[in-house]
């Protein structure tokens, strides 16, 4: 593969915070970031009811299904919610997408979070204050996200861009380390964000899911051979037990594309199986119409054998994909007539229901804002596509949803983004221009059993929140800080709070608690053709509690 090539897919970063921010030139190069420190500080409001509750998983469960263990908070009290702490961060914020993209994790009383350079500290859920932090100060090149940690069994597991790291809960002190995990080469080559090469085996960027003494992870914007690494680790020593390609085919087919692995934790099954959602190939519309190949197996669904990591089924969401689809939220385990099902979700902005045992498809509907171009790979795969530019598609690099949905009783609660991107030509990796307007969104509420639309709420801006539920409701955050609320039978928003800074980062909700990561990223303008950045910093993780 060509050096331009790769350094085309590699600025798909770039175009991500161009959209999220309406800025082209919010992506520069920067040098290693500045140690954090302990001036990180805490601010304690005396009058709240001190928060309680578990968030012990990513996604609140091992179903990933985002209801909120153990929640008091209904509509009946949450307009009682009130600031308990705030915990600030001064880390630098990552090539403009903010300091803090991950969930938190709450296990015994502690909250641990890690930020956009992959230090990790370790709060006191009931005060706020900082019991430990562990400094790795690692620029997170993989791109925006989302980072975090998992909990189990006295230990803190994440990862570095090259890394995956097992600490004591307890102090935060290393109990095993392994940066050989990605052989395929270190670091990058010509620059920071924006530019540069990546190694053939990609970069780690997911929060891990940690269950029966194995850590499962992925890698993501492989370049190489296989694409990136889904992986199952020995919780204890750290050991690999499987490792499993995301792209297969011919080696000059998987070299010129690459990409697949994983963004979002896994879904562990009680069948003793591992689902992972699949990112997509990188591959420009004129590739994808003169050379067309299914590229399994990226926009995917993958089924593995928990314990082996073979193969037990997938389901390719889009093959031949140029459009950035991604199949990467994280799957979600239901059951409809009594059947088990994955609910899957991605930047295709479809809401996928596949059967848990043979991969095959129950129903898929499409969410947000659609022109036409959904089955645009397919059609180039059987010689049918003619294109010409410039071609806007929408949902694009930066659309669908791109935040882990909900489920709860029979429904799915998922948000969108609403934002195309337009091809000026046909070899642009993602598309060549900045979008005009800054993005919208939409939460929807799906049928469980049938997908059908039961509300769909228009909001001014993106979601980034995942949605939770907790009682009679669904919450999430606005891009520019907003905690908000809805009202789970109509979509009708009752609560609106805003928050200190803006944010992409999900919530947690659990017991008496709401915690909000607002990291800062920036926001911004065009002003007579030019990007004018605006708003972002102040970055810090706040819990509200109700009395």
């Amino acid at each position: 593969m060509s050096a331009p090539t790769r350094t085309r897919r590699i600025r798909s970063t770039c175009l991500l915070v161009a959209v999220v921010a309406v800025l082209a030139a919010a992506c520069s190069s920067s040098s290693k970031p500045p140690a954090t420190s302990a001036k990180s500080e805490t601010t304690t409001n005396p009058k709240a009811t001190p928060p309680s509750g578990a968030w012990p998983y990513p996604n609140a469960d091992l179903a990933n299904t985002r209801q909120a263990p153990g929640s008091t908070i209904s509509s009946t009290n949450v307009s009682q919610l009130q600031q308990a702490w705030t915990f600030r961060i001064t880390s630098k914020s990552d090539a403009g997408v903010g300091t803090m993209t991950m969930s938190p994790v709450v296990v015994d009383g502690v909250v641990y979070i890690q930020d956009m350079q992959a230090n990790v500290y370790a709060l006191d859920l009931a005060t706020g204050k900082l019991r430990w932090e562990h400094q790795f100060n690692t620029r997170v090149l993989g791109g925006p996200g989302p980072n975090g940690v998992a909990v189990a069994d006295g230990l803190v597991y994440g990862d570095t861009n090259f890394t995956v790291f097992a600490l004591s809960a307890a102090t935060g002190k290393t109990v095993w380390l392994d940066n050989n995990l990605l052989p395929g080469g270190h670091g990058i080559v010509g620059g920071g964000s924006g530019g540069g090469l990546y190694g053939a085996d990609g970069v780690f960027d997911i929060q891990p899911q940690v269950i029966a003494g194995r850590v499962y992870l992925a890698s993501a914007i492989g370049s190489g051979q296989g694409g990136g690494i889904l992986l199952a680790l020995d919780a204890t020593t750290g050991k690999v037990i499987w490792k499993f390609s995301t792209m297969i085919g011919s080696d000059a087919v998987v070299r010129a594309v690459g990409a697949g692995g994983a963004w979002e934790p896994p879904l562990v099954g009680n069948d003793g199986s591992v689902t992972f959602g699949i990112g997509n190939p990188y591959q420009p519309p004129a590739t994808a119409i003169a050379q067309p190949a299914p590229l399994l197996y990226a926009d995917s669904a993958v089924n593995l054998d928990a314990a082996t990591g073979k193969l037990r089924w997938y389901y390719q969401a889009v093959p031949n994909d140029f459009q950035d689809h991604d199949l990467q939220t994280s799957p979600i385990a239901a059951s409809i007539n009594g059947a088990p099902v994955v609910i899957a979700a991605g930047k295709m902005g479809y809401v996928y229901a596949i059967n848990a045992q043979t991969g095959a498809l129950l129903w898929k509907t499409p969410v947000g804002v659609h022109n036409g171009h959904d089955n645009d790979g397919l059609l180039a795969l059987e010689h049918k596509l003619h294109l010409t530019a410039p071609v806007t598609v929408e949902p694009a690099a930066l659309g669908g949803v791109l935040s882990n949905p909900a489920v709860a009783d029979n429904t799915v609660y998922v948000s969108t983004v609403d934002e195309p991107i337009t091809y000026t030509k046909l070899s642009q990796y993602l598309g060549g221009a900045a979008p005009s307007h800054p993005p919208t969104g939409e939460i929807e509420a799906l049928n469980l059993a049938t997908g059908a639309v039961e509300w769909d709420t228009k909001l001014p801006q993106m979601a980034l929140g995942a949605t939770t539920v907790s009682g009679d409701l669904v919450f999430s955050t606005l891009y520019g800080g907003e905690l908000i609320a809805l009202n789970r039978t109509t979509g009708a928003i009752v609560y609106r709070h805003q928050l200190p800074t803006t944010t992409n980062a999900p919530l947690d909700v659990f017991g008496n608690t709401v915690i909000v990561s607002a990291g800062g990223p920036l926001t911004g303008k065009l002003v007579s053709g030019n990007a004018e950045v605006t708003g972002g910093g102040n970055s810090q993780v706040v819990a509200y509690t109700v009395p």
